[in-house]
């Protein structure tokens, strides 16, 4: 565990102090890194030699930021000693390789642990450590299609809706995966004893269904897409085109801000459908013909200051200009790149954007002085700045 008085890098969160060794990898494995450096862990990428990336230059990859970079080659004879070096002093150590792989290379949770028997060891899957399909390839889509939560998304008439990466890749992975390791932590520092957090992306996808599982077993949810009231077979929740090609999405569930939201439509007398089946295909069309009579502006401007519960939809660039949005801060702009702020908010421990995306191999000299490993550096690692 990190000891008194060792150096980390500037900055503040809950985490300060937290060591976090992550071997690198794409997609949630680094997302989940990036959280954890975010609440003020120290993070250190372990990058391969011209090794995975999002096909993007560095510089504008922020789920690198916060972090600093070495680079290792893990299949030159002395790249795993660097890499348990690192794991010998630290909390917290992810990977995302394919089961065994790790192992393989000789960075497995038993040579780690090895070295430090209360590292928190995580691994990131699709498909998990184990069962018939942990060692196929994998990507989000496949692995939220077998949860049953990707068939829930999208029209009726159409097949399912794609939800970029996100439901998958980093709600149920990602986050799961710092839940974990953060529970572990705790558990490790209570006990003194470190163990294997094993995240798989169907296991955490499938938990975040859980209310609707439960709905179903009442008989309160059907198995089937655009029938229900959360999946866009409700009228009053759903999103709607406007005149100018724009979006609204609508949300008045309850039966006050459902009234609110009918008076404000001009549909007063559509009050009694909201319980009644039979006219919710009515409903639809009604408010669909509303909508499109005007643009997406004019219709925000008509809501707002109401509890209506409507909202327009907008683009990733809009988001940041929005007035809620802004004030509270949510994207902040760092070197030139906006990009969403830490989250969540601390009173005590506050939480900012220290460093931009640590760029492949650029921190191994502040590294190897910071965690007390001077063989980390060797005249291929050192690039220039350290």
């Amino acid at each position: 565990m990190t000891t008194a008085g060792t150096p980390t890098t500037s900055g503040h969160g809950p985490l300060s102090g937290v060591r976090v060794v992550e071997l690198a990898g794409i997609g949630p494995g680094p997302f989940a890194a990036m959280l954890l450096a975010d609440l003020g862990a120290d993070v250190v990428r372990v990058d391969r030699p011209g090794g995975p990336g999002l096909g993007i230059d560095p510089a504008y990859d922020v789920t690198n930021r916060n972090k600093r970079s070495v680079i290792v080659d893990l299949k030159a004879p002395d790249g795993p000693a660097r890499v348990l070096d690192l794991a010998a002093r630290a909390d917290i150590l992810i990977e995302g390789y394919r089961p065994g792989v790790a192992e393989r290379l000789s960075v497995g949770p038993g040579d780690c642990h090895a070295r430090n028997p209360r590292l928190v060891y995580g691994r990131m899957t699709g498909w998990g450590q184990e069962g018939p399909l942990a060692d196929r390839a994998g990507h989000d889509v496949a692995y939220i299609a077998l949860t049953g939560t990707l068939g829930m998304i999208g029209r009726p008439d159409e097949p399912p809706a794609v939800p970029a990466n996100l439901l998958g890749d980093y709600a149920g992975g990602s986050l799961y995966l710092v839940v974990g390791v953060l529970a572990a932590l705790h558990h490790a520092r209570a006990t003194g004893t470190g163990q294997v957090v094993d995240a798989a992306i169907v296991d955490g996808t499938a938990h975040l269904s859980a209310m609707i599982h439960g709905m179903l077993a009442a008989g309160g949810w059907q198995d089937r897409r655009g029938a229900n009231l959360l999946d866009g077979g409700c009228p009053y929740y759903g999103t709607y085109e406007t005149a100018d090609g724009g979006h609204m999405a609508v949300g008045a569930l309850e039966t006050q801000f459902y009234e609110e939201f009918l008076h404000l439509l001009g549909l007063d007398d559509m009050v009694l459908a909201r319980k009644d089946w039979t006219r919710w295909g009515e409903l639809r069309e009604r408010v669909a013909a509303r909508f499109k009579s005007r643009t997406r502006d004019e219709w925000t401007a008509l809501f707002e200051g109401s509890d209506a519960c409507v909202a327009p939809v907008l683009s990733l660039g809009e988001a940041p200009h929005h007035p809620h949005l802004a004030a509270r801060g949510t994207f902040t702009d760092h070197g030139g790149i906006t990009q969403p702020a830490p989250a969540p908010r601390f009173s005590a421990t506050p939480t900012t954007v220290r460093t931009g995306p640590a760029l492949p191999g650029a921190d191994a000299g502040t590294v190897a002085r910071d965690w007390g490993i001077p063989d980390l550096v060797t005249d291929d690692l050192v690039t220039e700045g350290d």
